[in-house]
């Protein structure tokens, strides 16, 4: 094979199946994962890094490679069938920020940052509604150390689910795959890392703590667990909106069961 056809098929390994590489995507799973996925794209890495320092127009090499990556994923989803899209989606998606780039980011290579750009845009331009962003494998590792959001993290001890029990994180691949890709979803996320501590402080003090959690569940947590399930992605982020505001009106204060009045 050509170092072209070597690196496209190590790319695209990634999002013909994505689910192989979700599987891994748990706390105590993901750095093995991880690991072993890197050493596996070395050699088509090897190939980018080689035609970018020896063809003539490095450049536009990249964007013909980001193109056929964009294309195939684009393909890919297109046959997966309807009902299945959105779940397919972000499993893609995650196979991609959550594997391949930061594995192109270890790699370190002058092509790296480069090839990422490329892909980004050309992903952007086969799925207008995402933002797929990149971030080292370090900093990623990290966030299956951040709750989903202390409300979830906590409704979800109540009922006697662990940490990296599966609708934990099923909720997390969406927080850093749908969410904090769509218009004001970062800022949303932000802010509910700023108020949740509060919120739980204050829930966690109440004699009825459990039956407030086990009503959050019902009200929203579950339902959006199974809203990214049938790939109702929308639906879910709506739920979330209206928990954040709902939990933020009748749990942020400074201080439990008094009620404060505006000066």
């Amino acid at each position: 094979m050509t170092d072209y056809q070597i690196a496209m098929e190590g790319l695209t390994s990634s999002i013909k199946d994505p689910e192989l590489l979700i599987k891994s995507f748990k706390k105590n799973l993901y750095p093995d994962g991880f690991q072993k996925f890197y050493l596996s794209l070395v050699p088509a890495l090897d190939a980018v890094e080689k035609l970018y320092l020896s063809v003539g127009e490095p450049d536009t090499m990249l964007g013909n490679m980001a193109q056929s990556f964009a294309a195939e994923a684009k393909d890919h989803y297109d046959r997966t069938p309807k009902r299945s899209r959105e779940v397919f989606f972000i499993n893609q998606s995650l196979a991609v920020a959550g594997y391949v780039f930061p594995a192109i980011l270890q790699y370190n290579g002058k092509c790296s940052v480069p090839l990422i750009e490329h892909i980004r845009k050309e992903w952007k331009e086969c799925f207008p509604k995402s933002n797929i962003k990149s971030a080292p494998y370090e900093d990623i590792e990290k966030g299956f150390h951040r709750k989903w959001c202390y409300i979830t993290t906590a409704a979800c001890q109540v009922r006697g689910m662990d940490d990296d029990c599966e609708e934990l994180n099923l909720l997390r691949a969406y927080r850093d795959t749908y969410m904090a890709g769509q218009s004001g979803g970062e800022d949303l996320i932000l802010e509910y890392y700023d108020i949740a501590p509060s919120i739980v402080k204050h829930i966690n003090l109440r004699p009825d703590s459990a039956q407030i959690y086990d009503r959050l569940w019902e009200k929203y947590i579950g339902p959006c667990i199974i809203a990214i399930r049938e790939g109702r992605m929308e639906d879910c982020l709506s739920l979330y909106r209206q928990m954040v505001l709902d939990t933020k009106e009748k749990y942020f204060h400074l201080y439990p069961h008094v009620k404060q009045t505006n000066r």
